[in-house]
């Protein structure tokens, strides 16, 4: 495994929970890290000062030109790009009867397709590193395995996720890896709420999972051969044993 000491790294909705924690993470590993925010500007520049003074870079997610335009500035500004984490996501809690076709698209506007803009623009500027070389991590949700009635838009969201993950791992091969991190219940503000509780409670672990335990999943993979591709690691505690 290659080290990240240097190493040049965009983690999108890096201002809060997981982003925050994965931002940390790659911090502390010695990467130069790039923070993403929508709207959570105080938070981000938080992160940020966390991150050694680490550079700011604010898109609206939904929006191709924005993801466009902060890849452009990116190029110019950093350099190369080594990694990209895929994390910035939405969540709502609604029943099959209550969603609309703004939810749906409130939702897979950023989960999927700001993912997949985001690899397509992040892979045009890790091929101007030597070889190509590149690392791209998608974060997933164990939504995509499991069925959860009050999210059935979140999880088709997420299993677009995995899919996109598979598909890209072939397309950008062999120089850029692809692949995906599946947390389970990883509350934060939440962590009261009587349905994450029981979610917990049914881990086999005993206990929701931290921030800090998908970080270094990703870390895993930002450091891995380009050799492993395409796969799905889940964070989960065992939540998704049957």
């Amino acid at each position: 495994m290659s080290g990240l000491a240097g190493r040049t790294v965009l983690v999108t909705g890096a201002a809060r929970r997981i982003g925050r924690a994965i931002a940390l993470r790659l911090h502390a590993e010695g990467a130069r890290v790039l923070v993403h925010y929508g709207t959570s500007e105080r938070e981000a520049r938080e992160t940020a000062v966390l991150c050694g003074g680490a550079p700011l870079y604010r898109a609206d997610l939904e929006s191709v030109t924005e993801i466009e335009a902060m890849f452009a500035a990116i190029g110019e500004r950093e350099g190369p790009l080594y990694g990209l984490v895929n994390n910035a996501a939405r969540f709502t809690r609604k029943t099959v009867d209550e969603i609309t076709e703004k939810d749906w698209d409130f939702i897979h506007s950023v989960n999927l397709k700001a993912v997949f803009f985001c690899a397509q623009q992040a892979a045009r500027l890790m091929r101007r590193n030597p070889g190509g070389e590149g690392r791209i991590v998608n974060i997933s949700s164990m939504g995509a395995f499991l069925a959860w009635p009050e999210h059935v838009h979140y999880c088709a969201s997420k299993a677009g996720v995995v899919a996109l993950t598979r598909g890209l791992a072939r397309a950008l091969a062999p120089s850029i890896s692809v692949n995906s991190v599946a947390p389970g219940v990883i509350p934060f503000e939440e962590k009261d709420d009587p349905a994450i509780q029981r979610m917990a409670r049914a881990t086999p672990a005993g206990r929701p999972g931290t921030g800090d335990e998908i970080a270094e999943a990703v870390v895993f993979f930002l450091k891995a051969s380009p050799f492993v591709t395409g796969q799905v690691l889940q964070v989960d505690g065992g939540l998704g044993l049957r």
